[in-house]
């Protein structure tokens, strides 16, 4: 077969670009092709590890799952980790490089390029389909210049280009028209189909809508897709997840810290129907929780700075053996005596952690990147990842939360004082974990959790891959888009 790729460009962030794409690598490596994802840069807090230690965003490692394929650096060459406003660490095949400020990443970002031609060839001579993902918007006109990612990449690559618009955003005739029609010419015929995503009710009463966007852009309206609530993992600052209030059964609180990193971590606690998992970032908004789970942070000192600043501090400090406290990975440094940054890996200086944990951590400048696997200290098997600057030294004897494969100790788990933290991202993947957890804190509440999840993170996720691909295969014109890949 000759080599085939597809563009998934946006009309802005949060349209469901990576999850079109994601759907797109499932539909067609369900049919018997071998596909791999691609994107050239992205900017995320959430990331993934490789097998080989490697550092993705992710929503390629989703992808990667949606083909079938272990996450490759390949697949996501840059990706920028923001550790201020105005900053990014640069994470380039998987290794944390320099942090520069925006200004200084774009003057240098075009120099990039032949990495990210090199990668994608490689996924080109391993694969027959590649499904390459945008960033943004693809109509940012101040960042054409140098652009990597959207349609300067497209042109570079020669692949043809479908645009998503989210029409639950609102203003879709003006994000599809706008965005077709501030390109240039020859980046306007890139583009071979639009598709309407995110649509509430009946979409017989879009057809109207449908004739004005092709008449108005001139471009083939490929299909709308319905809005659909799917448990699967988002990157995204934008995700509808983190505005949940609703309060059930069993309450967590999870700190929404304000460079919160990795919080796909907790998608298997929001599976059960008699849970919250909200994300609280004032003590207005803390309430009274069941637990509370401090997440990983890409800033742990500007974080746990925030947490005094804000008040919060003060109350989780305040429920220390009341409730359960857990950290992981920063959160998890936060929950120590201290942690310091003699290196200025991320602000400077150092900072008094909440003191729940006789430990004291130093940041470093390199940084661990490992898949990990092991038991806990109830012989519960438990996998997952380490993504951390920093090294944790304890001042006095305690209990490990994890003996590792290779026999080594680590993490912490206090049962009196109920307080735990891991350095593992992925801890409540597994199903037998997360289920145990959930109904001991039923248990101590005196309230019943019916529900009982047998399937790991990874089982579930490929079910909802699934799920995504038939919705799509159902509302998209597939023999259009079998055209386009020729």
């Amino acid at each position: 077969m000759k080599k085939r790729n597809l563009m998934i460009v946006g009309t802005m962030s949060g349209v469901g670009k990576s999850l079109i794409t994601a759907g797109f690598c499932r539909i067609y490596t369900r049919r018997g092709y071998s596909v791999a994802p691609f994107k050239s840069q992205n900017m995320a807090l959430n990331s993934y590890v490789t097998p080989d230690g490697g550092e993705i965003g992710t929503a390629t490692a989703l992808q990667a799952l949606a083909c079938k394929k272990e996450p490759a650096v390949e697949m996501n060459p840059i990706l920028l980790k923001p550790t201020k406003d105005t900053a990014s660490q640069v994470i380039i095949d998987g290794e944390a490089h320099e942090t520069l400020p925006a200004s200084e990443y774009y003057k240098r970002k075009k120099d990039l390029m032949p990495v990210i031609k090199a990668d994608y060839e490689k996924l080109e001579a391993e694969n027959d389909i590649i499904f390459i993902e945008g960033a943004g918007s693809c109509a940012e006109l101040n960042l054409r210049k140098d652009d990597i990612v959207n349609m300067g990449l497209a042109e570079v690559l020669d692949a043809p280009v479908i645009l998503v618009g989210d029409i639950d955003r609102g203003g879709i005739f003006a994000q599809m028209y706008g965005s077709v029609k501030l390109l240039q010419p020859e980046e306007q015929q890139l583009i071979k189909a639009l598709i309407v995503n995110k649509f509430r009710g009946d979409p017989a009463l879009f057809d109207d809508g449908i004739q004005i966007i092709k008449e108005n852009t001139g471009k083939y309206v490929a299909g709308v897709l319905p809005y659909l609530r799917l448990d699967l993992p988002e990157e995204d600052s934008l995700s509808e997840r983190l505005a949940n209030t609703q309060v059930r059964d069993i309450d967590i609180a999870v700190i929404r810290l304000p460079r919160i990193s990795n919080y796909t971590d907790f998608l298997p606690l929001e599976r059960y129907p008699e849970v919250s998992v909200r994300y609280v970032k004032s003590p207005e908004e803390f309430g009274d929780p069941d637990m509370v789970i401090v997440p990983g942070t890409k800033n742990t000192l500007g974080d746990l700075r925030w947490l005094k600043e804000s008040g919060l501090y003060n109350i989780i400090k305040n429920i220390e053996a009341q409730i359960p406290v857990i950290g992981i990975c920063g959160g998890y440094q936060m929950l120590g005596d201290s942690v310091s940054d003699p290196y200025n890996v991320e602000e400077g200086g150092s900072e008094a952690g909440f003191g729940f944990i006789p430990m004291t951590t130093e940041l470093e400048r390199e940084k661990t990147t490992e898949q990990v696997h092991g038991t806990l200290f109830n012989d519960m098997p438990v996998s997952g990842y380490e993504i951390h600057a920093g090294k944790s030294i304890f001042s006095q004897g305690h209990t490990s939360l994890i003996r590792l494969s290779d026999g080594s100790l680590t993490g912490f788990i206090n049962k009196e004082k109920m307080v735990a933290g891991t350095y593992m991202h992925g801890f409540f993947d597994t199903a037998v974990v997360t289920d145990t957890l959930i109904h001991h804190l039923a248990d101590q509440k005196g309230v019943t959790v019916a529900t009982h999840f047998t399937r790991n993170q990874k089982e579930e996720t490929l079910a909802e891959l699934d799920r995504l691909a038939d919705m799509m295969e159902e509302n998209l014109d597939m023999d259009f888009i079998d055209s386009i890949l020729g």
